[in-house]
């Protein structure tokens, strides 16, 4: 073999393996990229499943605070009407003609005047002088007071024991709480 054969089959050798080197590296080069789409392709697929899980966590709360500013809304006018209700009974009280007023006053002190009592009318208040001429006033010995309350109508029930607020406001406060679940289920009853 002479000097150029062997360095011909020299140069071929490191060509064949140059050649190898470089299907290696390309074939290492492709598995590398072919794992890094496949990672990136995942990342993706994540990225959109949390993106997607925030977006429905976030529908869901705006929804949740959208019912409940539904409910708060609704709450108050319902409350709104009771409160017309209520004030409206207010006012018919105050203008009970003396018949009924004397009905109502007779009524309330029968059930709740204690003996020696005395009652302190609103000021203002239209049946004073009838009320103290009421039969269960001297049953009682309940007596009058000169000086008048600043309350919304009806009278209180001051005694040795204790104090009774009857005035209208009061009965009517008294009535809402006892009633006021009832009423409500009756006035808005969801058909």
């Amino acid at each position: 073999m002479g000097r150029e054969a062997i360095v011909e089959r020299i140069l071929s050798d490191a060509n064949a393996e140059a050649a190898a080197i470089v299907r290696e590296a390309e074939e290492r080069a492709a598995s590398v990229v072919a794992a890094a789409s496949a990672r990136a392709e995942q990342g993706r697929r994540e990225s959109e499943a949390e993106a997607k899980k925030k977006a429905a966590d976030i529908l869901e709360r705006r929804a949740a605070a959208a019912r409940l500013d539904s409910a708060k809304l609704l709450l108050a006018e319902k409350r709104r009407v009771l409160d017309g209700i209520y004030a409206a009974a207010l006012e018919r009280l105050k203008a009970l003609d003396k018949e009924d007023c004397l009905a109502l006053a007779e009524r309330l002190l029968t059930e709740y005047a204690e003996e020696g009592d005395e009652i302190v009318f609103a000021a203002g208040y239209p049946h004073a002088a009838a009320v103290a001429l009421l039969p269960v006033v001297a049953e009682r010995d309940l007596s009058v007071s000169p000086v008048s309350a600043d309350i919304d109508g009806g009278f209180l029930l001051r005694g040795k024991t204790s104090d009774k607020d009857l005035s209208y406001g009061a009965l009517l406060a008294a009535d809402r709480e006892a009633h006021q679940s009832a009423l409500a289920a009756e006035l808005f009853r969801e058909e």
